[in-house]
């Protein structure tokens, strides 16, 4: 899957304009059909060899990264159940120092929570300068589910409940996602974009495989049953907050191996555009180095 930069961005990357239809995204793209042709530990040995080198390229962007403490990296992943998120983030991260990362599993929100606005939750989490923070699920959240089941909008000023809401919570998004880019932050969000019927695969692999019963849970079995209106919320959200600063990205992730190594591809690349290098020393500094070596060369 030798693809240039510029072309993942014209195959993944939503455009800041115009109506968003997931039909135009392909859950099963492969790369091309030398792929498709391949047995499958063929595929499983092509694919690790993808992936290994975009680790090995994506851990020396974060050293550099972590080094210069100039900029941070908030990676937004969303998907429907099942998509993968859970071992996109295992795989691509596999290879970055612990120090260097942090990861946030936002579940329903806490009666503290919903005290403050949709934001607050999200806003303590945010990485600081020097690390790459992923949210696995996110604010984004509050203009998904909460649309699809607008029962958990809970404790509101009487207002308008309608499309106005909505809008405005996108406003919100696109100015905090702003503020965050003003001031160092990479801003990557990786729609993981499966299809009902691998849904399904996966669902039932999860019941006939024992030890993969834990990761079922009924609801999810329920939520299935709004797939529809999830992939208009979906579209909606993409549409209205794909921006110049932080676009969203459509990843294929009906084959795990091409997920994994799009997305690893696509955080590397976006952190090695950003030009960082590793700090350099004074004159002054220097001259104590060097001072410093020839003393441990001496033995002392």
């Amino acid at each position: 899957m030798a693809l240039t930069f510029k072309e993942v961005r014209r195959l993944f990357e939503v455009p800041t304009r115009g109506r968003v239809r997931l039909r135009d995204y392909d859950p099963g793209w492969a790369a091309d059909d030398e792929f498709k042709e391949l047995k499958k530990d063929e595929l499983k040995a092509r694919a690790a060899a993808f992936l290994q080198q975009n680790v090995a390229d994506l851990a020396k962007a974060q050293e550099r990264l972590y080094a210069s403490d100039t900029h941070s990296v908030l990676i937004v992943l969303q998907a429907s159940d099942a998509a993968g998120k859970d071992g996109t983030i295992k795989h691509v991260m596999s290879g970055v120092n612990p120090q260097g990362c942090q990861i946030y599993a936002f579940k329903k929100p806490s009666s503290e929570e919903l005290d403050h606005n949709f934001l607050w939750r999200y806003m303590k989490a945010l990485p600081e300068r020097g690390r790459i923070g992923i949210f696995n699920r996110s604010y984004y959240e509050d203009v998904l589910v909460v649309r699809v089941h607008p029962e958990l909008l809970g404790r509101l000023p009487d207002s308008d409940r309608g499309e106005a809401l909505w809008q405005d919570r996108y406003d919100d998004i696109n100015a905090f996602e702003r503020h965050l880019t003003r001031n160092g932050t990479l801003v990557l969000k990786f729609l993981l974009n499966v299809s009902k019927k691998v849904q399904r695969e996966r669902f039932l692999e999860r019941l006939d495989r024992p030890e993969k019963h834990w990761k079922f849970s009924v609801s999810d079995l329920e939520e299935r049953k709004y797939w529809s209106e999830y992939q208009t919320a979906f579209e909606q959200m993409i549409q209205h907050t794909s921006t110049k600063e932080a676009p969203w990205w459509v990843i294929p992730a009906d084959n795990k191996w091409v997920t994994r190594t799009l997305v690893a591809g696509i955080i590397t690349r976006s952190i090695e555009r950003l030009g960082l290098t590793f700090p350099t020393v004074s004159d002054k500094d220097r001259k104590r180095l060097e001072a410093a070596r020839l003393e441990l060369m001496a033995g002392k």
